[in-house]
């Protein structure tokens, strides 16, 4: 039975992570099984808003902004590493303060990495798994990572001036926007790109922000353990995927047969912000996926 009515609004909310002052947006009955939304970069928690109250009335969804992104504390370096092991950490504290003790979690850009980490460290508590264009065959990595992985493989003062550049507005509104067909391009709202540049244009968060783009070639060595994860676990999972993606490209999403071959795909006429551009198209297949993986007990 559902918990409500239908729709309903999203709450926000702060909480303290070790010391870090968090904000996250919630909507759904406090009991409703839980759908756990990780943000990637340059987004924050605003990316699902939609999806929070699209779904409100039968699960209980929560999105927390990563510490340094959208509305959280910016702690100084010295008390948080800007590194993909210390966001992946901080999910699991996020998780644990939130006293989650099953919940689906979104596979999503950055998110992906940091949610995935989480399903590998607890792997009982994970009802199914929602993917969205987050990629973790290095072989299936399509063109835009070209310029990555030249400041990859020649890391130093350059390359950490290459990247700050792509810090920027015009380099978040190629994030938000860039690859999309015409005819869908213009369901982008500019809101993306000029929300998160303000809350990100202050010089230490673009400082730590950097930093984290640095630390992007750990996530490779982390790819063969959680494709092994996937074959060992087979968690349910639903992948809902932009194709026109410069960085993940339909290859990337077919990728996953390899490891999860009962995996439901569905490839759509979008990139990377499937919930910007074709929302309508997603919500019923995630609702039919929920309905048979994590429903009420």
């Amino acid at each position: 039975m559902p918990f409500g009515p239908g729709p309903g609004p999203a709450s926000h909310r702060t909480v303290d992570i070790d010391g870090i002052e968090i904000f996250y947006r919630e909507a759904g009955h406090p009991d409703a099984p839980v759908l756990l939304l990780p943000h990637g970069y340059p987004g924050s928690s605003f990316v699902y808003r939609h999806l929070l109250t699209a779904l409100a009335d039968r699960w209980r969804l929560i999105a927390p902004d990563l510490p340094g992104f959208g509305y959280s504390g910016t702690p100084a370096p010295d008390d948080f590493d800007y590194t993909f092991d210390a966001y992946a950490d901080f999910l699991f504290a996020f998780a644990q303060e939130m006293r989650l003790d099953r919940y689906v979690i979104w596979l999503h850009d950055y998110g992906s990495q940091f949610g995935f980490r989480l399903a590998m460290r607890e792997p009982a508590r994970v009802a199914g798994l929602i993917i969205q264009n987050g990629d973790i065959y290095e072989d299936e990595f399509g063109p835009k990572y070209d310029g990555l992985r030249r400041f990859w493989t020649n890391p130093g003062p350059e390359s950490r001036r290459g990247i700050a550049q792509h810090v920027s507005l015009d380099g978040f509104r190629d994030e938000f926007a860039g690859e999309l067909p015409a005819e869908v391009a213009d369901r982008v709202p500019p809101d993306l790109w000029t929300l998160h540049w303000s809350l990100m244009s202050d010089p230490a968060r673009v400082a730590n922000l950097v930093r984290l783009l640095e630390d992007q070639p750990t996530t490779l060595a982390w790819f063969p353990r959680q494709q092994a994860y996937l074959r060992e676990h087979q968690p349910p999972t639903l992948i809902v995927w932009g194709p026109n993606d410069g960085y993940m490209p339909e290859g990337a999403a077919r990728a996953y047969h390899r490891d999860l071959p009962g995996a439901e795909l569905h490839l759509l006429n979008g990139g990377h912000w499937l919930l910007e551009t074709h929302l309508a198209e997603v919500v019923p297949l995630v609702r039919d996926f929920l309905n048979r993986v994590h429903t009420p007990a």
